[in-house]
């Protein structure tokens, strides 16, 4: 069971100049009830049930997540009862408070930080294989595969859809990508017809334009018509388990053993009459670190304290990442492009470190030492962490 602190109690308050009066909800407890991982942990596609009080005119339930409102994922409830309220936890949910939305727009306190494990990945179709349809007669044939199930956003590589036909020649070819969350098509591909046997691909690098898709569990469907007008597509409607793949937005930057150190390792310690301005995560020297986010480097070089470190500024987010005490300067320079999970040194204890560790910082608009604040990176490390 999940149990969160309590929220404050239901109250009626009367709506500005109006005689109706609205709920405001309130969270006790929440506890998984179906498709649980171990110990009834949440996680993606879990059914959570929530108790409390004023939960009937709920409308939404909003997973907060860890570092700001670009991780938060809203999911439409429909609620019966005023203490009880069902939903499934969506796919692109990290873990993080929550709070209940009424119709009004009357929002619970947000709640203690629930824990969720990710989501069971979706089966694995990396090689070319035939669809399950559904197909008209003398529609072409069908053999689809995606190269992961598992992407980053503004990750290299990013995630592959090929195909392959037989059969009869396509005259049109249509690829959808579909959000598993919402069911809606996200971004949508019109190939030139290609001859039978040729395998075709597309990537996705996990934008919708210029801005970062939700994370969330995606799905391609390829949909191609024969000259006959004879219609084959790769999977039903609303079917999520083909071609699919969970989007992340963020990996972790240490891609090895590593811990969080004790009371002095994290955000806002004492250090000698300033402020720990990040969090302090231990590994073996010499452990690859990679961008957790990509974008451009904003500085590199050697300072003193922070020893060998690096600054990136997160393509298509608010935050800049901090890397220091690496073992030797990073290859990149400033103005570089770098990408998600790209390695960008080595953990190191250069400067003034004791022990080998990176210390990583995240700073809010403007920027690093740019008219920004750092805040604690904990919550997103610990989130990152627990699906890369």
């Amino acid at each position: 069971m999940l149990a969160l602190a309590p929220s404050a109690a239901a109250q009626s308050v009367p709506a500005p100049g109006e005689t109706t009066y609205a709920t405001t909800p309130a969270i006790a407890k929440a506890s998984c009830l179906r498709n649980c991982a171990s110990a009834r942990r949440a996680r993606g596609g879990s059914t959570l049930k929530i108790v409390g009080a004023g939960l009937a005119a709920a409308t939404e339930v909003v997973f907060m997540g860890a570092y700001g409102r670009r991780d938060n994922v809203r999911v439409p409830v429909r609620a019966g009862s005023d203490t009880r309220l069902h939903l499934q936890v969506p796919t692109g949910a990290v873990s993080g408070p929550l709070v209940v939305v009424t119709g009004q727009g009357t929002r619970s306190r947000a709640s203690a930080p629930l824990s969720l494990l990710p989501p069971v990945a979706p089966p694995p179709n990396v090689a070319l294989s035939a669809v399950p349809g559904p197909s008209e007669p003398g529609a072409p044939q069908l053999e689809t595969g995606t190269s992961t199930t598992k992407a980053y956003v503004d990750a290299r590589p990013a995630v592959r859809f090929s195909f392959r036909l037989s059969g009869a020649a396509p005259t049109t070819l249509r690829i959808e990508l579909v959000s598993a969350t919402t069911g809606a098509t996200v971004k949508t591909w019109s190939p030139a017809a290609v001859a039978p046997g040729e395998v075709r691909s597309v990537s996705w690098s996990g934008r919708i334009g210029s801005v970062a898709a939700p994370a969330g569990r995606y799905s391609f469907r390829l949909i191609a018509a024969g000259a006959s007008g004879a219609t084959a597509r790769s999977a039903q409607a609303g079917v999520v388990d083909r071609d699919s793949f969970d989007l992340y937005d963020h990996v972790f930057p240490i891609r090895g053993r590593h811990d969080y150190g004790e009371v002095g390792a994290a955000f806002g310690s004492g250090r000698g009459g300033r402020s720990h301005q990040g969090h302090d995560v231990f590994a073996t020297c010499g452990t690859r670190l990679v961008a957790a986010r990509g974008g451009r480097v904003q500085y590199e070089g050697y300072h003193g304290a922070a020893g060998n470190y690096l600054v990136i500024d997160g393509a298509g987010t608010d935050v800049d990442y901090a890397y220091m005490h690496m073992t030797a300067p990073t290859p990149f320079a400033a103005g570089d492009r770098v990408y998600t999970g790209q390695q960008v040194g080595t953990v190191g204890a250069t400067g003034n470190a004791r022990g080998c560790h990176l210390h990583f910082e995240m700073w809010g608009a403007p920027g690093w030492y740019d008219g920004g604040s750092a805040f604690d990176p904990l919550p997103s490390l610990q989130s990152w962490d627990s699906w890369s």
